[in-house]
């Protein structure tokens, strides 16, 4: 403890000799930074092919155990996990159908929908994990794993996602855009972006300090310089203007005419997807939640249905945390969750108000509050987001967080089962309603409090 004591004497001793220099330097500002990968990514690939092959097993038997997970090379899709279902699907077709929509339908990219092999190893579910998963009362279902989760929410944007992240996420989803409607012709399906954002000693943004695009392309001249040249004209000239305009003016005043882009920095990315890099289900947790900001448990997401605590609870953490930013409790809120296989209620729940809590009550207290208001077993997550909807073929790609709940109708073709239609509400823990609950029960608490 001596050094310790050394240190905050030597801290304390520096500080008010210079506190002069504190007060009129803003020492504290960092740079932050989050990427973002396209739905031609090798990794986004596998996980939409998970999610897709999940979505059709819960479409025809939502009662459905499915734990999917997808290997893509060149030339190659291997499936494999576990699944245990009264239907039967061509998980090939589904795989097939999924890589020629993202945009693989040409044998130039060493991996294409149409000549592909497709090998499945899925088996049966484990009958040790399904005895811990389910109960005759459904209520007292059981997590389906252990582990720990994490919800995250601020206010730098509409969405409450971090912002370095909210802009990677769109400026792939404009450059995808640009791809289908070939106003930039010769981009092919995978691509990367990175957004580093300068922020003040208070976490706000202050500007936009680099922007990394990565687009794979085609071979459109043998001169390699002039190539990027094109490609950087076009990702600066067309794609930035149109992300820009997609927010509002305080956010668009951040992209300044001091950004560094670094747009295939290096210098030629005609090899790419499958071919390029071998892709797994579950190697982009980090976009797929918070850029980094926000915590995260490590458990992946796409091609595990709803009884995957993994899933379900994180997806339930991110909607009681937007709930809480948007009641007005904090700038920002982090939620951990803990599960045991085969337990139904979880075993611990925090709230870390992250030091920007706007309400005379602990983080504690917050905590007690959040656990008596929010039904957090298994069981209830489902029911209440009404995850045994086949709804996840659309989170696989541009995250599963920050995304507008909306319904749509979704159709499934089986040669075995025929036709089937589903309305369903994607992406459900976005919605806000639990605000105004959580400010009614937070108010009386407040009241409560002594002055």
């Amino acid at each position: 403890m001596q050094p310790l004591k050394k240190i905050a004497k030597a801290v304390i001793l520096f500080t008010s000799n210079h506190s002069l220099f504190f007060s009129q330097t803003n020492f504290m500002s960092y740079l932050f930074t989050s990427e973002s990968v396209s739905e031609g990514h090798p990794d986004k690939v596998s996980d939409q092919i998970s999610d897709g092959i999940l979505d059709s097993f819960l479409a025809f038997d939502p009662n459905s155990k499915v734990a999917c997970e997808t290997l893509v090379t060149t030339g190659q899709v291997i499936l494999s996990g576990e699944v245990t279902s009264s239907t039967y699907i061509d998980v090939q077709e589904i795989a097939r159908d999924i890589i020629k929509d993202i945009g693989y339908n040409n044998d130039q990219y060493k991996f294409s929908g149409e000549s592909c092999a497709v090998m499945s190893l899925i088996h049966e579910q484990s009958e040790d994990i399904l005895r811990g998963v389910e109960r005759n009362v459904k209520e007292e279902q059981g997590a389906g794993d252990q582990g720990i989760m994490f919800g995250y929410a601020c206010n730098e944007t509409e969405n409450s996602i971090p912002l370095t992240l909210d802009i990677a996420n769109r400026l792939l989803l404009e450059l995808s855009k640009l791809r289908r409607s070939k106003e930039i012709p010769y981009l092919r399906p995978d691509s990367k972006s990175q957004v580093t954002i300068e922020y003040d000693d208070n976490d706000v943004p202050v500007r936009i300090d680099t922007i990394v695009v990565s687009t794979q392309h085609d071979e459109f001249d043998s001169n390699d310089a002039k190539m990027l040249n094109k490609i950087r004209e076009d990702i600066i000239k067309i794609l930035i203007p149109i992300v820009r305009d997609t927010y509002a003016p305080e956010i668009q005043k951040l992209f300044n005419d001091d950004i560094k882009f670094y747009v295939n920095p290096t210098g030629k990315f005609v090899i790419g997807g499958p071919h390029g890099d071998t892709g797994l289900t579950g190697r982009k947790i980090i976009i797929d939640t918070y850029g980094g900001r926000g915590a995260h448990g490590g458990g992946a997401f796409s091609g595990k249905d709803p009884s995957k605590v993994d899933r379900s609870a994180a997806y339930a953490a991110r909607h009681i945390s937007k709930n809480l930013v948007k009641a007005g409790v904090s700038d920002e809120i982090l939620i951990q969750l803990g599960y045991a296989i085969g337990v139904a209620e979880p075993v611990s729940l925090n709230v870390d108000t992250c030091g920007k809590s706007k309400v005379n009550i602990s983080d504690s207290k917050l905590s007690e509050i959040v656990n008596e208001i929010f039904d957090l077993k298994p069981h209830s997550i489902e029911s209440r987001f009404k995850l045994r909807d086949p709804i996840y073929l659309e989170t696989a790609s541009y995250g599963h967080m920050g995304r507008k709940s909306e319904k749509k109708t979704k159709t499934f073709n089986s040669k075995y089962s025929g036709v089937k239609k589903i309305e369903v509400e994607l992406f459900p823990w976005e919605k806000l309603e639990y605000v105004n609950q959580l400010i009614k029960t937070l108010k009386l608490w407040v009241k409560m409090i002594k002055p």
